[in-house]
């Protein structure tokens, strides 16, 4: 399971969706992340505070499908960020903006999505090399604040995390954002503890319905 760069940026603009997870039980991601593939979704982000998120990431990046783009989330150091992409990461994805991380991903030609919130951090991380800059925490840089930023930055692209549902999905999409980040609303903890997939595929297809809606009606 291999895509190029381009590919990957590509999938991400195309889809509009990446399901950020977070699992106590390493052992659900491969049902969860085929249940987000039945869904449409297939940018996966798997965070490194999951418990041994780097086997994980390397597991996966051999067993699912090749529909699949399988990125790290919550990188922090190139450290980290080199382990993960040797597992197999296609993308990389932090709460900030880390020079290390930067380069290693340029080093490796992987598609970085860095962390920033305010004018002054989104400039700086597009400046630094981001493919698309993550404007995060979502409850501070609302929809209303992605308009906001995209007057004067329409060049940036732009994705929220956090504060992503169905409902300001579509206002964050129509604000002028790339795709959107989406966890806990996507991956719901309590179906995956209930072995409830279907309910994670049921979420998929919303998510991915109500972004191409958006789209349609953006602007």
């Amino acid at each position: 399971m291999t895509h190029s760069k381009r590919e990957v940026l590509d999938r991400l603009e195309e889809t509009g969706v990446v399901a950020v997870i977070r699992l106590n039980d390493a052992g659900a991601l491969m049902d969860v992340s085929r249940a987000l593939l039945d869904g449409g979704v297939t940018m996966l982000e798997v965070t490194m505070t999951v418990p041994d998120a780097i086997e994980m990431i390397r597991a996966a990046s051999k067993e699912l499908p090749k529909d699949v783009v399988l990125g790290a989330g919550t990188v922090l150091d190139a450290v980290t960020a080199r382990l993960a992409i040797l597992a197999g990461a296609e993308f990389i994805v932090g709460p900030c903006t880390d020079a290390g991380v930067m380069q290693t991903c340029r080093l490796y030609d992987k598609a970085v999505i860095p962390g920033a919130l305010t004018p002054t951090e989104i400039v700086t991380a597009w400046k630094a090399g981001a493919d698309v800059v993550k404007v995060f925490p979502g409850t501070v840089g609302t929809p209303t604040y992605f308009k906001d930023i995209r007057g004067p930055l329409p060049q940036i692209k732009l994705m929220p995390t956090g504060n992503v549902d169905l409902n300001t999905a579509p206002e964050y999409i129509r604000a002028g954002a790339v795709a959107v980040g989406v966890g806990g609303k996507l991956v719901d903890a309590k179906a995956v503890k209930a072995g409830d997939f279907a309910a994670i595929t049921g979420n998929a297809r919303r998510f991915i319905e109500v972004v191409a809606e958006a789209r349609r009606t953006a602007g």
